[in-house]
């Protein structure tokens, strides 16, 4: 009620704009404009809405409300398809459902969700004793968090556990009740029930040393939300008295902790986009000095892991796929590395996990993720087979070392969400648990196909799509192609539950695997940032207009999604080629570039000079501001568009998409919809709670089948 009072008595000020009458007109906010001078390398920007960056602004607020209204009044015919595709997704979830235990320090963990409840509850079991078979002997249940209590009083509420003590007594945890991800560290005591009162605000991780009653946990600036202070806390102290461990001067670094698989090292990690730095002691030494594993050096990457003597160190030293390198722990600088696995042209090395019989790598080769098994002094080595076309696979949780069991999760689009118990002698498997598509569901109704389409250079771009069989491929089928194109995150073909409420109405939903992620190796990445970020869009395109040469669609039936920087690849393509699209959804975008990372109190401006350049410097300013898609909005058509953003969004601002929409309207010459939803609760990742995150889905499919024509 307050917040409605305050647009009301603020909007005669902001807008002509009347919330009421736009039930009948469907009129959309007119925001004033008061241009700002924006001097950067001797030009001049004129930006007419920089004034929204003002979150504690009751205009700002007002116009927000103002939108958000106008947004609810162009979709409210969609209201019974909107409430339909809710009930409908949230229908083929499993209401009581619990995760595959796994064992670590005596206790077996999991994790299950109770019919009706929004979030999930955090068990444990005593293993009391061990069968010859290998059973395990189980206490009854203990309840370390139920996170449904926990967010009773918030309408936004994400709950971080991170493991127990070493002696199994004491819970961590972090807790966000606004969603702008600044987290507070609190305790538990496992046996008595309570909540301690240690409270430390704004902490990024933390990770327990081996007395059970110190963690080292790593805070963040509460204005840039830069992760650079690392403190020591003993439990029952007061924490601002905690002392100082370590600060990240380098502003473009961000710092974090962690606590080696053996549980024997505590990791200090200062990384940027393209560099790293590990710092360690044991951690039962609590008061000795970090001892650095190799200095920061530019593009250099490396990630360790510790078994027994050594270090286990993933570098792209001399590597742009990344090399497995060995050395003592007591000898850990570069000099002293051994290499393991040998770089490879055509593959790139992702992850590694070790056990004491095995050596287990996680790779990528042609766009498609492998599990390759080595035992430790034998050339008898292998890949685990899979059998589709397009799919995804990767190890799952592994906490021991002493085991010949693999778990390994498995999915594609076509098959669901699976974990794996694979024997790595034997190389048997036993699938312990596949997610289940409640109402039923047949894989072989549906088809999953790969692409590859040629981009403007010549490069052939993978597209993974998938659809109901009995498609005619005539170029009249709605498509909804995704994306995303950064940081090197794959975009990996994967099941969903959700997509089948699309798929089922007759889209066709495609993935573009194009440059800046790393789906075929990490040139793929290198060659979609920076400089080169251009490539993204243009593969994108290329994507679009390759499924409409293939007959599976055509420019009015062509749809494009993406989020955050997947938002600014929207962005972009929109202005590049916004007729190839009918319709475009972009959540959470990134799209006032140049501007943004001009801004050093920005969060993730500093850390992210290597993934998108520094406009600070010349070349750089004007090529980002070549692709930016708030300063590209010219006089034109433009495809529909609906925009979504969070007011709390700590990794894109809420202003960004709203000073969008606002110069959008300002240009564009069509008649298309043009909608602005933000969460007023919410922040990056939208709303919380295992069902409410749908209403936001259902909302976007909506606004997809609406325009595509299909009706209930």
């Amino acid at each position: 009620m307050k917040r409605i009072l305050l647009s009301l008595i603020a909007i005669s000020f902001v807008l002509n704009f009347n919330p009421i009458m736009a039930q009948e007109t469907l009129e959309p906010p007119k925001v004033k404009k008061i241009p700002t001078e924006l001097n950067k390398h001797g030009q001049t920007r004129i930006d007419n809405y920089y004034w929204l960056n003002q979150r504690d602004n009751d205009d700002v607020i007002a116009y927000l409300e103002a939108e958000n209204t106008y947004t609810d009044s162009l979709m409210k015919h969609t209201q019974g398809m909107q409430e339909k595709l809710y009930e409908e997704i949230v229908g083929r979830i499993k209401k009581s459902d619990q995760s595959v235990p796994y064992s670590l320090n005596g206790y077996s963990y999991y994790t299950r969700y109770e019919d009706g409840k929004e979030y999930p509850i955090y068990c444990r079991k005593k293993i009391e004793a061990i069968s010859e078979s290998g059973e395990e002997k189980l206490s009854e249940e203990l309840i370390a968090i139920d996170v449904n209590e926990m967010a009773q009083e918030h309408e936004f509420y994400s709950l971080i556990p991170r493991g127990a003590s070493d002696d199994n007594t004491l819970m961590a945890f972090m807790e966000d009740t606004v969603g702008r991800r600044r987290y507070t560290l609190q305790f538990k005591n496992l046996e008595s029930g309570e909540i301690l009162p240690d409270l430390i605000p704004d902490v990024a991780s933390f990770a327990w040393a081996a007395d059970n009653k110190t963690v080292f946990y790593v805070r963040k600036d509460p204005v840039t939300l830069r992760a650079y202070q690392m403190y020591r806390h003993e439990i029952g102290e007061d924490p601002k008295k905690d002392d100082l461990v370590f600060e990240e001067k380098d502003e473009t670094f961000d710092l974090y902790v962690s606590r080696s698989k053996s549980r024997q090292y505590i990791f200090s990690v200062s990384y940027s986009t393209l560099s790293t730095e590990y710092r360690f002691i044991q951690a039962d030494r609590l008061n000795d000095d970090f001892t650095t594993i190799h200095r920061r050096e530019a593009k250099h990457e490396y990630f360790v892991d510790h078994y027994e003597a050594n270090f286990y160190i993933r570098t792209n030293w001399e590597a742009q796929n990344f090399r497995l390198m060995v050395c003592p722990t007591e000898k850990s600088y570069k000099d002293n590395w051994r290499e393991l696995i040998p770089h490879r042209e055509n593959v790139l090395l992702e992850n590694v996990e070790i056990f004491n019989e095995h050596l287990v790598l996680s790779e990528r080769k042609d766009g498609l993720t492998g599990i390759r098994v080595m035992p430790w002094g034998s050339p008898n080595e292998y890949h685990i087979e899979f059998e589709e076309e397009a799919y995804v696979a990767y190890p799952s949780t592994n906490p021991e070392f002493a085991t010949q069991k693999l778990r390994f999760s498995y999915s594609s689009m076509t098959t669901p969400s699976s974990i794996y118990e694979f024997d790595m002698k034997t190389q048997s498997r036993k699938l312990l648990k596949q997610q289940e598509v409640v109402g039923g569901y047949n894989p072989s109704d549906y088809q999953a196909e790969r692409l590859m389409a040629p981009a403007e250079d010549g490069t052939l771009v993978p597209i993974s799509l998938v659809y109901k069989k009995g498609l005619n491929k005539n170029g009249n089928n709605p498509v909804l192609l995704y994306g995303y194109g950064s940081y090197g995150y794959s975009l990996d073909p994967s099941f969903s539950s959700v997509r089948l409420s699309l798929l089922d109405r007759g889209f066709v939903f495609a993935i573009a695997h194009i440059r800046g992620g790393e789906e075929m190796g990490r040139s793929w990445y290198e060659n979609g940032k920076m400089f080169k970020k251009k490539n993204t869009f243009t593969d994108f395109i290329a994507c679009g207009k390759h499924l409409v040469k293939e007959q599976f669609t055509s420019p009015d039936k062509l749809f494009c999604q993406g989020g955050s920087a997947g938002g600014l690849l929207i962005g972009a393509v929109i202005n590049m080629a916004p007729e190839l699209f009918h319709g475009a959804i972009a959540a959470v975008p990134f799209v006032d570039v140049v501007t943004t990372m001009l801004d050093e109190s920005i969060p993730l401006t500093t850390s992210e000079y290597d993934e998108w350049g520094n406009p600070n410097n010349k070349d750089s300013y004007e090529y980002m501001l070549s692709y930016s898609p708030y300063d590209n909005v010219t006089t034109k058509n433009y495809p529909h568009l609906l925009v979504t953003t969070g007011l709390h969004d700590s990794q894109v601002q809420y202003f960004e998409p709203a000073k969008w929409v606002a110069k959008l309207r300002d240009k564009k010459t069509d008649n298309n919809r043009l909608m602005l939803k933000t969460d007023m609760e919410a922040g990056h990742g939208g709303k919380s709670g295992r069902y409410k995150r749908y209403t936001d889905t259902a909302f976007n499919y909506a606004f997809l089948l609406d325009l595509a024509g299909i009706k209930e």
